[in-house]
């Protein structure tokens, strides 16, 4: 049994990242518009935990890229865009909008597919820094998270 080239490892995330960031972004149309919305606005309208479901699920691609072997400035970038898209997640309805429009997902995976075109045969990761940018995202998806619902109890509280 022949070993898989590392580059058709490498393809065949990048088709599975690209999905997941269609779906997250871009999977459902807005008719009689050219417009399209994905599930991360529509899960994130869920307090708290739908922001922590899409923000899980948009570290995984960074993570993913991480590990193909990403430069760290570009890692950087792609945080950048998950914690705009978090930071406006926090507020509620407003937030979402933002989410459909900002479309972090499709932004990393953008930034991904400018890596692999130029250094399609990346370096192994680091996995110190791997572990690193794990416990980071890690937090920042659950800080998000609480926050969210922090200000939602503040606001049901302020109302009553």
């Amino acid at each position: 049994m022949k070993p898989v080239p590392k580059l058709a490892t490498t393809t065949k995330k990048l088709s599975r990242l690209r999905r997941l960031s269609q779906i997250l972004d871009n999977a459902i149309p807005i008719p009689g518009t050219k417009q399209r919305i994905g599930i991360d606005p529509i899960i994130g309208m869920l307090p708290g935990g739908g922001d922590l479901v899409t923000g899980a699920l948009g570290a995984y691609i960074i993570l993913e890229s991480a590990r193909m072997g990403v430069e760290r400035q570009i890692i950087g970038k792609m945080i950048g865009n998950i914690l705009l898209d978090a930071i406006a997640g926090t507020v509620p309805v407003v937030g979402d909008f933002f989410d459909m429009g900002w479309k972090a997902n499709v932004k990393n995976i953008a930034l991904l597919e400018k890596h692999i075109q130029i250094n399609p045969e990346s370096n192994k990761p680091n996995w110190l820094f791997l572990l690193g940018l794990t416990i980071l995202l890690v937090a920042i998806v659950i800080g998000f998270a609480a926050l969210t619902i922090f200000i939602l109890r503040w606001l049901w509280q302020a109302i009553q």
